[in-house]
């Protein structure tokens, strides 16, 4: 189902980059559409995810029916009420925010209040996205993974059919991207309420004195959303130094953002999300061998999977930005910039999903503070990065500091459940990396030669680009895989099979 909402997605960046290309219109939109999407990452799939889902496994797993409906009740009135004010605050104050979080802009008058205008129509994005997270986090919490799953591919809906039917309507268009954001978060939170009857979880609205668990998410809540703003403001700071960039840098940022997202969205934030239940329902059950075992599973599912994709990403990099962007107002030149951002992204992807595997072993025992210590530590490692990468590499420099602060995030969270003996590896890991090394040889070989010099996919056609990278991409995929058979890896050694 994230595979889905993922394709969805790059054919999304596919129309917003033929029909608006990559300059002052698409870098207002991407700087107007990071914050409410920071605010959400903040809110809603950060802390409150990593605060609200292991009390209610807790719940689930040792109260009754009632007292569980009891503390989904008020934790949805508390959570949207605050995100109401937030939303209406973000509105009132968006000219502020935006010469905050982009200074660059406030140089040029109709870019600076282009962006106010579109962050006004996407910040009620964040109200909206927060009830979708609450509605998944019980459904995750009761096994109903693929609805939440699935659920943001309606966001890619909206903005599909935005863009090709609102845009000849709306002046200037680009403001079409901005509603589609707002309905995109109507249409996820209405998806998701006809699951939630059915497992008689709809929330209702009670405005009695909270019970003692729903306290307790807020007070776990606290230090969760300092430890997430950390690194969500590491990102709002490399907005800061791309809007002082040259035109364009930006949307060269985020277009290679999307590609990075793809296997980081697949595999990080899938696992991450069966993790996190699965883990807390462990520990309130005392059951640290399963415990340990668990989490040996997802490192070793994400170093099979992540690293094939990371050296995938770097090879075909040019391949990858023709065939989906190279069209339209997206230009050659625009082609080599966002490959430098890519590159630089794929350095850091293994940091990036690792942290989505290692930091449910500490959310899922209800510890946010040793998370949130690695998370200052790590916001600033990165700005130093971006002091020192930022002259001599430019964007391709931010995005460079991003990975390998995630890197550094992903040691020192591996270094800390090793510490506090929650993580006990299981035998065997050293035979397993050295067979995944070989594999990865054999797949870089093959694409190297499959993919051909770069230049030759500037000048291709759409269609030929289309079928070129169809049959790279196979090849390289039967290539790792086979290369595994072939030393011995199968498919039933990677399954997991649990009752929540």
């Amino acid at each position: 189902m994230t595979f889905v909402s993922r394709i969805l997605g790059f054919l999304r960046d596919i129309i917003i980059a033929r029909m608006f290309g990559a300059g002052m219109e698409t870098d207002a939109f991407f700087v107007a559409f990071r914050i409410p999407n920071l605010l959400r990452r903040m809110f809603a799939e950060g802390a409150f995810s990593q605060a609200f889902v292991p009390i209610l496994a807790e719940y689930k797993n040792t109260r009754t029916p009632e007292e569980t409906r009891s503390l989904i009740d008020h934790i949805t009135l508390l959570l949207g009420v605050t995100l109401f004010f937030i939303s209406l605050a973000g509105i009132l104050a968006a000219p502020l925010i935006i010469y905050v979080s982009a200074p660059g802009f406030s140089a040029d008058p109709d870019k600076f209040e282009l962006t106010v205008q579109l962050l006004q129509i996407t910040f009620p994005y964040i109200l909206f996205i927060s009830l979708v997270a609450l509605a998944g986090g019980i459904l995750n919490t009761y096994g109903k993974f693929n609805v939440p799953a699935v659920t943001p591919a309606l966001l890619n809906i909206a903005f599909i059919g935005c863009a090709l039917w609102l845009t000849p309507l709306i002046d200037p268009p680009v403001l079409t991207l901005a509603w589609a954001v707002f309905i995109g978060g109507i249409l996820q939170l209405a998806f998701q309420i006809p699951f939630l009857l059915k497992l008689r979880l709809m929330p209702r609205i009670r405005f009695r004195n909270p019970d003692t668990g729903a306290w307790r998410v807020i007070k776990l809540m606290g230090p969760a959303i300092f430890g997430v703003s950390v690194s969500q403001l590491s990102l709002l700071i490399n907005t800061i130094f791309a809007s002082l960039l040259v035109t364009g840098s930006v949307s060269w940022l985020y277009y290679a953002d999307r590609l990075m997202e793809f296997p980081a969205g697949l595999l990080g934030v899938a696992l991450g999300t069966i993790l996190l239940p699965s883990l807390a329902k462990h520990y309130s059950n005392n059951s640290n061998d399963e415990y340990s075992r668990l989490l040996d599973w997802g490192l070793r599912m994400t170093m099979l999977l992540t690293l094939p994709a990371a050296l995938a990403l770097a090879l075909l990099s040019v391949p990858l930005i023709t065939t989906l962007f190279h069209h339209g107002a997206f230009t050659e030149h625009d082609v080599w910039m966002t490959r430098e951002a890519l590159v630089a992204y794929s350095v850091g992807l293994l940091g990036i999903i690792l942290v989505k595997v290692l930091a449910p072993g500490f959310y899922a025992r209800q510890n946010i503070k040793t998370p949130v210590k690695i998370a200052i530590i790590t916001l600033v490692a990165t700005q130093l990065m971006n002091l020192a990468f930022i002259t001599p590499l430019q964007h391709a420099g931010l995005a460079l500091a991003i990975g390998l602060g995630a890197c550094l995030n992903a040691g020192l969270l591996f270094y800390q459940l090793r510490k506090q003996a929650i993580y006990q590896p299981q035998p065997g890991w050293l035979v397993f990396f050295a067979k995944i090394l070989l594999a990865l040889a054999a797949m870089g070989v093959v694409l190297w030669f499959a993919a051909g010099s770069d230049a030759s996919w500037l000048t291709d056609s759409t269609l030929t680009r289309a079928l070129r990278l169809s049959g790279v991409v196979a090849a390289g995929a039967a290539s790792y895989f086979a290369a595994l058979w072939l030393l011995g890896f199968r498919l039933k050694d990677f399954t997991q099979r649990q009752t929540l």
